[in-house]
């Protein structure tokens, strides 16, 4: 990102309290943003959100709500006139939305739908980003990777609330924001890990309990297939897309956002990696527990935002793991956070001209 595009801006933040919205919130503070965040209380405990002290951060821009409550949602707009808004709150865990299907529909297409409202109701909105995933696709696991124009499905709950929360952003743009000078983008992520993380059936999260409990992390799909990347790289290029579809309009569209092809690994490579990084006898062992099916093969191809805005992965899945264990050992998080921030744009490598 450009960090001085960011510095006294009002960017408001759905869901700034779960893993990947306490990692932007934080980034954003250290451009220089004036951040809103509206979300539930943060999801886990511990949770990154509390211990990087981003409520006492944020002061009363902290705002506790449900995504749903549309009344709450657009007295925040109102109150507050935000100038980029990043959409990230949602019910983001597969095995979850087996479990409580109503309520992912409910959380991932209608909170959409509130946020949507609330914007076509806002002047001030120049720039919107609804963050999804990689699994929006109709996944036959031909092995292919996904491009944008791939069709949309999803077979479970979650992967298909979120197909149905792209598909909504397409309509308001086709019958509210055209024409109004409101960049909307999607972005569809691939799996991300890094420190912080604590949710529940997450890969990495369970590989650090299990070794600090000093037992093993049982692997439910040990060869399944997935776009591991650190939490930084998406991140960053979400912050791209909104920069840059701001300053021009014409950018805005749907970008995939996942490692390169070498990068995409087995589950069972992944926890293979983390027992290196983490030494003192961290192990997995496979053991599948006959739940819900999950997607066994999953690739992005991320041609289209490396050739539209220059966006380049950074980090490999090795360094990514390195990180989040020395996130993990670091005893004051808030300055180990800020130490990745900063070695991730001070990375050498390709990366976007004019990133900072």
């Amino acid at each position: 990102m450009d960090r001085s595009f960011f510095s006294d801006k009002t960017v408001l933040v759905t869901g700034h309290t779960g893993f990947k919205g306490s990692w932007i919130t934080r980034m954003l503070l250290d451009a220089g943003a004036r951040v809103v965040g509206y979300a539930l209380e943060p999801p886990t405990d511990p949770a990154l959100f509390d211990l990087l002290s981003l409520g006492e951060r944020l002061g009363e821009r902290h705002v506790t709500g449900d995504i749903r409550d549309g009344a709450r949602l657009l007295s925040v707009f109102r109150t507050y006139e935000p100038e980029l808004v990043l959409h990230m709150a949602a019910q983001p865990i597969v095995r979850t939305s087996f479990e409580d299907p109503v309520r992912t529909y409910d959380v991932n297409v209608m909170g959409t739908v509130q946020v949507l409202e609330c914007i076509r109701k806002t002047p001030s909105v120049r720039s919107f980003l609804n963050v999804t995933t990689d699994k929006v696709y109709e996944n036959t696991e031909t092995g292919r990777p996904f491009t944008e124009e791939d069709r949309l499905d999803g077979n479970d709950p979650y992967s298909n609330s979120k197909s149905c929360s792209e598909l909504v952003t397409h309509s308001y743009v086709k019958s509210f924001f055209e024409g109004r000078g409101i960049a909307v983008s999607t972005a569809r992520a691939g799996n991300v890990i890094g420190g912080g993380d604590y949710a529940k059936d997450r890969l990495i999260p369970d590989c650090v309990r299990a070794a600090k409990a000093h037992r093993h992390v049982f692997l439910r799909n040990p060869d399944a297939v997935r776009p591991f990347q650190h939490v930084l790289e998406p991140l960053d290029a979400y912050l791209q897309i909104l920069e840059a579809q701001y300053r021009d309009p014409s950018l805005a569209g749907s970008y995939n956002v996942g490692p390169d092809e070498g990068n995409c690994l087995r589950v069972r490579e992944m926890a293979a990696l983390f027992a290196e990084a983490w030494g003192d006898g961290a192990s997995f062992e496979i053991h599948a527990d006959g739940g819900p099916r999950e997607a066994g093969l999953l690739r992005l191809d991320n041609r289209k935002i490396r050739e539209t805005l220059g966006w380049r992965p950074v980090w490999d899945a090795a360094e990514a793991i390195r990180q989040t264990v020395a996130f993990e050992k670091a005893e004051d998080k808030d300055a180990e956070i800020l130490r990745q921030i900063r070695a991730f744009y001070d990375a050498p490598g390709e990366r976007a001209a004019g990133t900072a």
